[in-house]
């Protein structure tokens, strides 16, 4: 990989401290695999909690909590299809911040193109 060497630029504007804490708490809820796994899941489409679940090798009730917390914080949002809850990831700044984090971790260790352990 190589480093691409921009030239100085003058320092950005300050940001407020709520904004900052807000975004720190959106990786925070991101640093969890599970969530990150669900949201990889779901910014490649909408799911129900069964697939999810299944998907993430979770149970049910462990697939719900985690979907609770993310849909608590506003990165995905649900409806009831009968008896299935559908989740839906439709804020494309988080669909291309999982992305991207993926992508590149896939591209450090290698692992473009196939499928690794758990993913």
């Amino acid at each position: 990989m190589s480093v691409v060497s921009t030239p100085p630029q003058p320092p950005p504007e300050p940001l407020p401290a709520d904004l900052l804490q807000d975004a720190a708490a959106t990786f925070g809820l991101l640093s969890a695999t599970v969530r990150l796994h669900l949201l990889w899941l779901l910014s490649h489409g909408e799911r129900d909690v069964g697939t999810l679940a299944e998907e993430t090798g979770q149970t049910v009730p462990t697939a719900s909590h985690h979907l609770g917390k993310l849909k608590l914080a506003g990165l995905v949002r649900a409806r009831r299809e009968g008896k299935r809850q559908v989740y839906v990831l439709d804020d494309p700044h988080v669909r291309h911040i999982v992305q991207l984090a993926v992508q590149h971790h896939q591209e450090l260790t290698g692992e473009v193109g196939r499928r690794s352990k758990g993913a």
